[in-house]
């Protein structure tokens, strides 16, 4: 097959003479440049996919994909409602719930929180606490018993185990002749859930439906039913269309809203990170400008004896567009290469570093992920090649045009 002698010109012109060993080593460091930013920039997005996959099964373990509430904090007609909701074809499950504010006491120390009342078997096909628990056992919340399941960060504070008993004050109070005095239950402590989450792990407690609607009076009422779809991230559309098929004065939102501040965090810090080590990406492609401004010059003899035999000025800017390119290009596969094993190897790459240096990046007595996740999604991938491709043409522009624009007599006049 016959190529246009641009090309192999160019190709030939990759590979310096003896003589030209410094045009070389400046190739090769833009193409190491390159590479470098590349892969830097794939493993960043992959590990920002996985903090975000990460914080949204956290909070989607113990968060419901929709949430259908009274208007007044009480859905007395619940069931009729959840059975309306799972006539959308897009509903797998729901599960009522009860949730109001209570008060702790034990041995002199008060903690707030939320207390939510549900039906631990309806409960499982909603949400994932069951996974969650440390000690004891969701099962244990047995209607007429009083169990109550603890988050992690919340028994601590209270310095109760499993087992423990805590006093819980409802803000229901009751009318007595010398006033309103506050309802007080004495629960004991079944089980110990950590998500990982310090929203829930610090403030949220469990309790039985049965044992929530006596505590707050609240007779077969419940605050709402949660929901569980086939896709979460269909969950906003979804809502909107369980509008024609739930008959009730009745709010509905869903995951996306009621934890719309972290995801809108880590999206923002996602768009961020990709647009500094983008710049890190253009200033290795910028290293081919000066690369290929000494290669013209070096090669300038060679350019007048081409425009002597009839070459024209575009075909000149070519042999020296496809040399850039063919550097650019290769510091790209290199990137691709190591950018996507390291995403994919990260979970051993990084443990291996923190053994050898003997440190840990994400301590767990400050993070609450301790490890360092990842997520490698071939969108960002492509996207990154596109990028960092476009640049490295671009770069190689400006020295190509001055190529084109050498002199054939001017150039061969010392020769």
């Amino acid at each position: 097959m016959a190529f246009p002698y641009e090309l192999l010109i160019g190709l030939r012109y990759t590979r310096a003479k003896k003589r030209n060993h410094f045009i070389s080593f400046i190739s090769l460091i833009s193409m190491l440049g390159i590479g470098l930013g590349v892969a830097a920039l794939i493993v960043v997005l992959s590990v920002m996919n996985g903090f975000q996959k990460e914080l949204r099964t956290r909070i989607l373990g113990v968060a419901s994909h929709i949430q259908i509430t009274g208007i007044n904090g009480e859905l007395p007609n619940w069931r009729l409602v959840a059975e309306q909701a799972m006539k959308h074809p897009e509903v797998k499950a729901s599960a009522p719930f009860v949730q109001s504010q209570g008060m702790f006491t034990v041995d002199g120390v008060v903690k707030g929180a939320i207390i939510r009342g549900i039906l631990p078997d309806q409960e499982d096909r909603v949400a994932d606490f069951r996974k969650t628990i440390q000690s004891g056992s969701l099962d244990d919340l047995r209607p007429g018993e009083f169990g109550i399941v603890l988050g992690a960060d919340l028994a601590r504070s209270l310095r109760v185990f499993t087992g423990d008993k805590v006093t819980l004050i409802a803000p229901q109070g009751t009318v007595t002749p010398a006033g309103v005095v506050p309802r007080l239950k004495s629960f004991k402590v079944v089980g110990i859930f950590e998500v990982g989450m310090y929203e829930y792990d610090s403030g949220l407690a469990l309790i039985n439906l049965d044992d929530a609607q006596k505590l707050y009076q609240m007779d077969d009422r419940v605050t709402g039913v949660r929901l569980k779809v086939d896709d979460l991230f269909q969950a906003p559309r979804i809502a909107r269309e369980l509008v024609r098929y739930v008959d009730a004065d009745a709010y509905l939102s869903d995951w996306t809203k009621s934890h719309a501040n972290f995801f809108r965090a880590v999206q923002i810090e996602k768009n961020m990170m990709f647009i500094i080590l983008s710049l890190i990406v253009a200033v290795a492609a910028f290293n081919l400008v000066s690369t290929l401004v000494m290669a013209v010059t070096d090669k300038q003899a060679d350019i007048a004896i081409l425009r002597t035999l009839g070459a024209r000025p575009l075909s000149i800017m070519a042999i020296f567009v496809v040399q850039g390119a063919l550097v650019g290009f290769i510091g790209l596969g290199l990137g691709i290469v190591g950018g996507v094993l390291l995403a994919l190897n990260i979970d051993v790459v990084v443990p291996f570093i923190e053994h050898m240096l003997g440190v840990h990046f994400l301590s767990k007595e400050v993070y609450y992920i301790s490890d360092l996740p990842s997520e490698l999604q071939w969108g960002d991938v492509w996207g990154v090649t596109l990028i960092a491709f476009v640049l490295a043409l671009l770069a190689t522009l400006y020295p190509s045009w001055r190529a084109s624009r050498v002199n054939p007599a001017e150039a061969l006049r010392y020769e």
